[in-house]
Formats: structure tokens, sequence, C-alpha cells
């Protein structure tokens, strides 16, 4: 079985106030360099007038992550480096987080930076709806109605979701299914259907985002 990479389910914004400063979190889930600064441009422009726009992304997992902070004006080593280091803890890969500061004209200290940009992380990171990222094919093949039910079993026992049903003569599916189970699935279903069955691909994909319960 292959690994379980844990990402982003969709955009979350957090915020908490420290001192009068205003710390507003947003995260998402990217997959590339080029997503991850899309997104950090885009939080640029929602918030045009804050003091400070710290972006810390690590996109994909294990020993291929990618990993990039910056302090954005704050001290060195006070807001970019704490927040990417509560991000490494997490397990979440192909992440995007943009902590956006509004001074609030009270000093926090080098420790207040370092704690209220880590808190930051560790809020948005709490709340985060977390998912799977598999490598998906989706299957389009066609049965006869007899064979229904039975297939929709296989279909949840190979960790499969039906994402288009045609009711005609005969029963037209499109279920995604993880790569890992495919030739197991359509073994299964053939099968099922004594040898008369056809598959085509309608679609594959890298990064399918699978919203954990």
């Amino acid at each position: 079985m292959s690994e379980i990479r844990i990402v982003p389910a969709r955009r979350i914004q957090t915020e908490f106030i420290e001192k009068n400063s205003r710390f507003i979190a947003n995260a998402a889930p990217t997959f590339t360099v080029e997503q991850a600064q899309a997104f950090i441009e885009n939080i640029n422009e929602k918030f045009p007038d804050a003091s400070h726009h710290v972006p810390v992304f690590l996109i994909g997992h294990g020993a291929s992550t990618i990993e990039h902070c910056s302090d954005d004006g704050e001290p060195s080593g006070t807001a970019g480096k704490p927040a990417l280091a509560v991000l490494r803890g997490s397990g979440v890969g192909d992440i995007t987080v943009v902590i956006t500061r509004y001074f609030g004209g009270t000093k926090l200290g080098t420790g207040g930076l370092v704690r209220a940009y880590s808190d930051s992380m560790r809020q948005v990171l709490a709340e985060l709806p977390r998912a799977k990222k598999l490598a998906t094919t989706t299957l389009m093949f066609v049965i006869p109605y007899p064979l229904f039910e039975r297939v929709q079993i296989v279909i949840a026992n190979f960790n499969g979701a039906c994402v288009e049903k045609n009711f005609a003569a005969d029963v037209t599916l499109s279920v995604r299914l993880p790569n890992e189970h495919l030739a197991a699935f359509q073994d299964r279903v053939t099968a099922l259907a004594q040898g008369r069955i056809e598959f085509i691909t309608i679609e594959t994909r890298d990064n399918t985002i699978i919203p954990i319960n």
C-alpha cells in the first residue's frame, strides 16, 4: 500500500489578536511552487495595507519536499522560520500558509514575535480540514442491471467513488479509483461480468484531494 499523503482539503482563514496586532493566517492546498507563489500574491492583494505578509510553503512529501519561508521585513528569524518549524511537524504537505500582520502599535519583541507567528500557524493547522492526496484514474464502463448492486459493493471495497451514473438499457458508470487498486478492480468487475466488459479511461490525475471524515 502506498504512503498516505495528507494535504489541506480546502482553503481556510483564521485570525487572532496579540497586543493589538492582528495575525491573519490563510492556508491552501498547493501542489507546485507556481501555485504557492500565486496564492501568496493573492493574499498580498487581498490585504494590501497590511504591515507584513509572511509566506511559508511545503510542496511535496518526504525527501522530495520543497520548502520556503520569509520574514517579510520582520526581524530576522522571528516569523518565517518559527512558522515553518511548526508546519514541518504537522505531517501536512502540499500546503502554503501566509500569515498577515497588521501592526497594532505595540512592539512584541523578538520572543513575542516568534510566539505570535508560531501560534498563528498552530491555530490555522488546528482548524485545517485535512484530505488525502492520491493518484487516481476515472474509468467509464457499462454493466447490465443485475450486476449494479454487486458492482457498487466492489467500488466501495476498492476505495472508489462513483462520479456519474446513467441508467438506460444498461447502466453506464464513471468510477474514480486510486491507481494502486485499479488493476484489481478491473479484474474483479471483469470476473463478475464474465469478461463481457470494456473499460474506457476518461481521466487520470496525480493530485486528487479526497477529504478525510
